[in-house]
């Protein structure tokens, strides 16, 4: 099998099209899809069913999809321990970060990385926890931050925090506003039974905060007051900052506003939300030396950059 071939079916398949591959791979559309097609031959299997709007994988197709990214990632830790034997640790490493933290930490896990890692090539992807686990167990992801993830025998995972969530409000509102301030936008705090009876915008089923919150609310016999169901976390505070309703996320999750001077935080209390940040990666696949530094400098990262919000 040529591994060249592999590579081409792989990323036809995955990008669900002969001509976003051909750009994707910088090669004509024509050799591309002789390539895939002598792999077939080679096989003797459909891989691939040819539609009007693109490539879908045949059963035969999804399997070898399934074992040709392992095999392409195998290929590429054996490149980079070979490359690792001439000095310097180099390689990709892909790294998914949730939305309340992709702002705070993007640019000094970028400038960590440069320093300590001159070798290697770092992609950033933002997303939500449940495609991020996907992203892993598929290949697209190395590493990835993550809140209350799975535990999962694919899945191996490092507790970077526990952290409590905070009711997020616009600083005009009155409900929130009916204790007095306690400084930097801080208020007294607040008992889960009063925020499960305020209007809160929170992201759809079945984000990590989302189960959570409601989990929590379940515990002590009562049930959110959803106003917005909203799966963007920019989108998230621009309504609460409007007066729209309230939001119940980390409070470094401010970092991400404009102007936190809009807003107000209250811890809350009887029971406190608890919530653990991981770092997670695949079991199923062996970590590099490069991957390994990568972790260790997530880690460092991270919890610097969220140690003023404690």
């Amino acid at each position: 099998m040529d591994l060249k071939q592999l590579e081409y079916f792989v990323r036809v398949a995955e990008l669900g099209s002969f001509t976003r591959a051909s750009i994707a791979l910088d090669i004509a559309q024509p050799a591309l899809s002789r390539q895939v097609r002598l792999l077939e031959v080679e096989l003797r299997q459909s891989l691939l069913t040819r539609t009007g709007r693109g490539a879908i994988p045949t059963e035969a197709g999804k399997l070898l999809l399934k074992h040709g990214r392992g095999i392409l990632h195998q290929v590429d830790v054996a490149r980079e321990e070979l490359g690792a034997v001439r000095g310097g640790l180099a390689g990709r490493v892909s790294i998914g970060l949730p939305p309340s933290l992709s702002k705070l930490i993007t640019v000094p896990l970028t400038q960590a990385f440069r320093q300590q890692l001159p070798h290697a090539q770092l992609t950033l992807t933002e997303g939500f926890s449940i495609l991020m686990q996907e992203g892993l167990r598929v290949g697209n992801l190395d590493l990835a931050v993550l809140y209350n993830s799975e535990r999962s025998p694919e899945l191996e995972t490092i507790t970077l925090r526990t952290e409590e969530l905070v009711l997020i409000s616009p600083r005009t509102s009155a409900r929130a506003g009916a204790a007095a301030r306690s400084g930097s936008g801080k208020r007294q705090p607040i008992a889960l039974a009063e925020v499960a009876r305020l209007p809160l915008i929170l992201p759809s089923r079945p984000n990590a905060f989302r189960i959570l919150i409601e989990g929590e609310l379940i515990a002590i016999g009562c049930k959110p007051q959803l106003a917005l169901e909203v799966d963007g976390l920019n989108a998230i505070l621009s309504l609460v900052r409007e007066g729209m309703g309230h939001a119940v996320l980390p409070s470094y999750t401010l970092s991400n506003a404009e102007d936190p001077g809009h807003f107000t935080l209250r811890s809350i209390r009887s029971p406190r939300i608890m919530s653990e940040l991981m770092l997670v990666r695949s079991s199923r696949r062996a970590s590099t030396d490069t991957q390994k530094k990568a972790i260790e400098l997530v880690k460092s990262v991270v919890i610097e950059a969220i140690k003023p919000y404690n």
